[in-house]
């Protein structure tokens, strides 16, 4: 078998490249080499193979357990966030069955009963902001994640276990977001628990303190069971697979944490971009805004997914500088051709999100943010897949949608904002996704359309 060709730099400096930038290693490697290569990923650098073909990807995406295997043991990075019962590790048919107990609570009006309750944390958010005063954006849209997860997902409200996670969960996620924190995970030599003064140490300590909350809530649901509650803790503790089975607290904790770590960072990240876009380029805020305020006063939250040109927006966000980078591995499971190159078993392939989408015969431009790519016409599933593809898609696609269709449309609609400064804002490496550098703000003043409708929204 005769792999794709890649770089021939030493692999030990070409992991280096791909944690510290990882975007300009993938645009060398596809100008060097096009739509397939191998890079040294795997155990002891062992290659795998990036592709950003389109048709490439239907055949690696639609052949989940024909052709290709999506085996848990290769998310193994994940672990030591998520747990090793979490849907991201699981394989086969325990990946199906966690699947089919987490797809209920973010499907139809369950998802959209949260839709309120975005909007009222958006409100009490942005009431902290102060006219002319410049300030980042990102810890807003981070506050907001994270304030949507812990009462929309794990259910909880103001109080001391609330403020405990929110503080620890906060810390956790911003440690795993520096340059140390993603080494240590793709160099497991380094996790040497020193102490709570040494890195993974400290990690270690949170992680326990995190957990020891967690299972708090979890037992005390146990013992009082409320047939009320919509949170989505609360679904999937009455969630029942095949065999009339509920998920253990392990399982349950598990997942609480893949939804965190998979809802908060990626929806932070995106609206901070969405933000930087929309007040760099007049003419698309203007477009936003003539729809928006066709709504009316007082739009129902729902009505904002049926915005086209507020799809594109986002759409177009999470196209140019998408938030998860790559596919979830697939492994070979049958000899088969991929490209021209015949595949043994056992060979590891990775779709590149983020080449997909910066494709000049799909987006022509495709460095330019261009909303309107997405009025003109439909991408595929394999042309456009921020979430991912197949059996390993992003279970929370559609809450993320929604989420940042109405914290986008709140603020923007209610607020004059503008870019504090002109320096250009880059993407970066956010632990294991893709950031953005600083993106500051200034709030100018209210929209005086809009007056009428801002009585919750002190700034």
């Amino acid at each position: 078998m005769k792999l794709p060709n890649g770089l021939q730099t030493p692999a030990l400096w070409q992991m280096i490249q791909w944690i510290a930038r990882p975007l300009s290693y993938m645009d060398n490697c596809a100008q060097q080499y096009g739509d397939i290569f191998t890079v040294p990923m795997g155990k002891n650098f062992a290659r795998v193979i990036f592709v950003s073909n389109p048709q490439a990807l239907q055949q690696i995406l639609t052949s989940d357990a024909k052709e290709f295997d999506t085996p848990g043991e290769h998310n193994a990075i994940f672990e030591p966030l998520l747990g090793k019962q979490s849907v991201i590790a699981a394989s086969g048919d325990r990946h199906r069955r966690q699947r089919q107990l987490m797809m209920p609570p973010f499907h139809g009006e369950r998802m959209k009963a949260y839709g309120q309750l975005i909007a009222d944390i958006t409100n009490q958010v942005i009431s902290q902001w102060t006219i002319g005063n410049p300030f980042s954006i990102r810890p807003s849209m981070q506050a907001i994640s994270m304030q949507v997860i812990l009462r929309a997902v794990f259910g909880l409200n103001e109080g001391q276990r609330y403020q405990q996670l929110e503080k620890l969960l906060s810390s956790r996620l911003d440690r795993g977001s520096s340059l140390l924190g993603v080494t240590m995970l793709y160099f497991p030599i380094l996790r040497q628990d020193l102490g709570s003064w040494s890195p993974w140490g400290r990690f270690l300590c949170e992680r326990q303190q995190i957990d020891q909350l967690i299972y708090e809530e979890i037992n005390e649901r146990r013992a009082q069971p409320d047939d009320s509650r919509t949170d989505i803790l609360s679904l999937l503790m009455s969630a029942r697979d095949e065999a009339g089975q509920p998920m253990t607290d392990v399982e349950l904790r598990d997942e609480l944490m893949t939804l965190l770590v998979a809802g908060h960072e990626t929806t932070a990240t995106a609206l901070t971009w969405a933000f930087y876009w929309i007040h760099k380029l007049p003419e698309v805020r203007q477009k936003l805004l003539e729809e928006l305020d066709s709504l009316g006063d007082h739009p129902d939250p729902n009505t904002l997914l049926r915005l086209p040109y507020l799809n594109a927006v986002y759409s177009e966000t999470l196209r140019i500088y998408p938030v998860g980078m790559l596919t979830f591995p697939r492994v070979v499971r049958t000899p088969v051709e991929l490209m021209g190159y015949k595949l043994e078993p056992g060979t590891v392939v990775l779709g590149s999100i983020y080449l997909t989408h910066h494709r000049d015969d799909l987006y022509p431009e495709p460095d330019l943010f261009k909303p309107e790519r997405f009025l003109e016409r439909q991408f595929s599933p394999y042309e456009f897949l921020p979430f991912g593809g197949g059996s390993r898609r992003c279970i929370g696609m559609a809450f993320a949608q929604f989420e940042m269709k109405v914290v986008l449309a709140k603020i923007v609609s209610r607020l004059e904002l503008s870019l504090a400064d002109n320096r250009p804002v880059k993407p970066i490496r956010r632990g294991l996704t893709c950031g953005s550098s600083t993106v500051r703000l200034v709030v100018t003043g209210k929209r005086a359309q809009t007056t009428r409708t801002l009585e919750t929204v002190s700034v």
